[in-house]
């Protein structure tokens, strides 16, 4: 059963996540470093909701696996009616039951085969890059298109409405909009997803939505609402995480010529493994999403927490912890990087990870292949960065070649 957060008084309470330092935007906020080192853990206005910050990594890992730690959160993103639920925001059994039914498009074995497609279409998108001149903004001209396509082809969703559900994803994932906003953006998206399943129950194809639909809907193991729902979650997980790591991580390259020319001139498929590895434990995008609730009394990091208190993972944080990795706010592509919770971790470790991992480990190198000479075509300091938005990264990237 949910468990409500308990609502009580943020003011004074420093905001999450924290502001970065503008000279260094790539590391996480100066902040978090003293609330690594001070006892207990740092209570924070998050979303308007009080809330512990989790930010040693330790202390992160236990809350992420203790079952007296609830990911049924109840959020302020609207609801559909009875039965309708989302696998991220679900304990076991239950939230393992929903899982199993959309894992199989996520497999090692099924990534693998997309990776020729993946390829093209990187390709695909610097030809209409170089094709239009010597500059482009690479968020929307690589960075966005390449996981959007995919997400859209594993999900039989139409690309040709990317325009439409990234702009809904924008709405949802930026944090000053309102919660009437929100509530109407996640209506609009539901509403264009339970259309989507009725046009495949009448013209199935072999992408992920018709599958559930054959083995689960039909057979009445799952409503066609809660599919709805969780194929927006992958829908839009699929496209904005893995665009902000491919802009952000070309970023945080250009500023390292030497790393940059590894990853261009390797051809070894471990280097561009570490490389992206240690992309996602020091960029680490996935900034304010993560929340948990206390069941019953715990104690984490020498701080007791009451039933209904709120839980925030500071991610960043965790994943420049200098009690788990030496000299952690240096990129260093060939640093051992297991234990890196950029994904998360324990049972709600993101579904997509392997996806995001090999649509990065093709699309950084074959940029950077392509257009030896990439250069930014802007001041770093005219860069505008998503501190506005739950999912970090730059809002455009401007690159010339």
């Amino acid at each position: 059963m949910t468990t409500k957060p308990q609502h009580s008084d943020v003011t004074g309470l420093p905001v999450f996540p924290g502001d970065r330092d503008a000279r260094c935007p790539l590391d996480p906020a100066p902040v978090y470093q003293e609330w690594r080192r001070t006892d207990g853990l740092r209570r924070v206005n998050w979303n308007g909701l009080p809330a512990w910050a989790v930010s040693r990594h330790e202390d992160v890992r236990v809350a992420m696996t203790d079952p007296r730690i609830s990911a049924e959160v109840e959020m302020q993103q609207g609801s559909h009616g009875p039965g309708v639920t989302v696998f991220p925001r679900m304990d076991d059994p239950e939230h393992a039951r929903l899982r199993r039914m959309l894992t199989k498009d996520f497999t090692v074995k099924r990534v693998q085969a997309l990776r020729p497609e993946i390829e093209k279409m990187a390709n695909t998108f610097i030809d209409e890059m170089v094709a239009s001149g010597d500059a482009a903004d690479l968020v929307q001209a690589y960075a966005l298109p390449i996981p959007s396509m995919v997400i859209s082809l594993l999900l039989g969703v139409p690309y040709s409405d990317h325009a439409f559900f990234q702009d809904i994803t924008s709405v949802l994932m930026s944090r000053t909009t309102t919660v009437e906003e929100k509530l109407k953006a996640n209506a609009t998206i539901f509403a264009y997803l339970l259309d989507l399943i009725g046009k495949k129950e009448h013209e199935p194809d072999d992408a992920m939505i018709s599958r559930v639909l054959r083995e689960y809907v039909e057979p009445g193991e799952l409503n066609r609402e809660t599919l709805a729902m969780n194929g927006f979650i992958l829908l839009n997980a699929g496209h904005e995480t893995t665009a902000n790591m491919i802009a952000l991580g070309t970023l945080a390259l250009l500023g390292l010529p030497d790393t940059l020319a590894r990853i261009r001139d390797t051809d070894d498929p471990k280097v561009i493994s570490g490389a992206v590895e240690e992309l996602l434990r020091h960029l680490s995008i996935v900034h304010s999403l993560v929340a948990r609730v206390a069941t019953e009394d715990i104690e984490i990091g020498g701080q007791l927490v009451r039933p209904g208190e709120l839980l925030v993972m500071n991610l960043p944080a965790a994943n420049r912890d200098p009690a788990f990795y030496d000299d952690p706010d240096r990129l260093d592509i060939d640093r051992d990087t297991r234990g890196h919770m950029a994904f998360g971790h324990g049972v709600h470790q993101c579904l997509g990870q392997v996806l995001a991992r090999a649509e990065l480990e093709i699309a950084l190198p074959t940029l950077l292949r392509r257009l030896p000479g990439l250069r930014l075509a802007v001041p770093l300091s005219e860069i505008r960065f998503r501190n506005d938005m739950s999912i970090y990264g730059v809002h455009e990237l401007p690159v010339a070649w």
